[in-house]
């Protein structure tokens, strides 16, 4: 029953979440959220935001917390644009930068929101195939796009290219914008935003949802030459000029500028995630070598359905998708060394 629907959305499909139970005691390893808690400073700046201010508008340009993004990567306020969570930038970039005309490029097992974006919008697509290793046949991505969106690190893989090979892409894009979305790139992978300078195309998408630990607070990043940050407000002040609320501006500000914790958790996180690849694989797991804060795993001799059903059953989520390719892959969230130890002593349970 969809009367009075739009013809835009009758037929689409919608991106999926994952699973977000509110209920009973789980340990919950699907979604990417970061197992620790935000910074103390972050927190503190929750607390004095929570004033009579709320009654006035945030500033809608978010010239604080475009400063403090720009203190640290390295950039001028004006290459920074600010939304409501990385999502929400991604889907103004399709609307800014890419055309019907032209199919926007991205790999075919990558991020799964992308072809939403494409449908939704009314835009065709390429999605390119994957090596057999689950890499990006980059060159492929090369060539007459109407623009590409490169995930670095990719997800659900984890797999990271260099900034050699992000450079080569867009020197055979020169007419087209090129996206890399950094959402897992804390975690060991090497961020382009030391290539804006050089490449007017290059836009790099950021969030605070997993290296910060504000999933909950809904703000991500645009980085790139002032030419395309013009583009994304006029996208934003066609829809919606007050994207990022004033407490959101504040914590996050705080959260950017307090480098020392998130060193710390994001140290943490790679660590854990070295040791519970290394108890994986002795259990018989094939992996991706992850530069994010997941792993993407897979058993020879068990279906990743039932492997997905029985963790379930212990109280154990983890991601699956049901596609082809991918289907007996699994994707797990990096979570604290005592999550990954009841992980760990789950699956051996199920393997005996």
């Amino acid at each position: 029953m969809k009367e009075f629907w739009s013809a835009r959305i009758r037929d689409a499909v919608p991106y999926v979440p994952g699973e977000q139970p509110q209920q009973g005691k789980w340990i919950k390893l699907n979604t990417n959220e970061n197992p620790y808690p935000p910074s103390p400073r972050a927190l503190e700046a929750l607390v004095r935001a929570a004033n009579e201010d709320l009654r006035l508008y945030p500033a809608p340009e978010c010239t604080d917390l475009c400063a403090a993004a720009a203190q640290c990567w390295g950039v001028e306020p004006e290459q920074v644009f600010c939304g409501n969570g990385s999502d929400e930038i991604l889907a103004f970039c399709f609307q800014a930068f890419f055309d019907p005309e032209r199919p926007v490029a991205f790999p075919a097992v990558s991020y799964s929101f992308y072809p939403v974006y494409a449908e939704y919008f009314g835009l065709t697509c390429r999605q390119v195939p994957m090596n057999r290793d689950f890499s990006v046949p980059l060159e492929k991505l090369w060539g007459d796009n109407g623009g590409v969106v490169l995930p670095n690190p990719n997800a659900p893989t984890g797999l990271a290219v260099g900034l050699e090979e992000i450079e080569t892409l867009l020197e055979r894009n020169p007419q087209a914008v090129v996206i890399i979305d950094e959402a897992y790139v804390d975690f060991g992978a090497s961020s382009a935003v030391p290539l804006i300078s050089r490449y007017p195309n290059l836009l790099v998408v950021q969030t605070l949802s997993k290296s910060r630990s504000l999933a909950g607070l809904r703000v991500g990043f645009a980085l790139g030459q002032e030419n395309l940050i013009a583009a994304l407000r006029c996208v934003r002040d066609s829809i919606n000029s007050y994207t990022v609320d004033r407490a959101a501006q504040a914590v996050a500000a705080a959260a950017l500028l307090d480098r020392d914790y998130f060193e710390q958790t994001r140290q943490k996180i790679m660590e854990t995630r070295a040791w519970t690849a290394g108890e994986l694989e002795r259990l018989g797991f094939s992996l991706c070598p992850s530069r994010s804060n997941f792993l993407f795993i897979r058993h020879p001799r068990r279906e990743g359905k039932a492997l997905f059903d029985a963790l379930r059953q212990r109280g154990i989520l983890v991601r699956r998708w049901d596609r082809e390719e991918i289907r007996d892959w699994l994707r797990v969230t990096i979570g604290t060394q005592k999550q990954m130890q009841a992980l760990l002593g789950a699956l051996k349970e199920i393997l005996s």
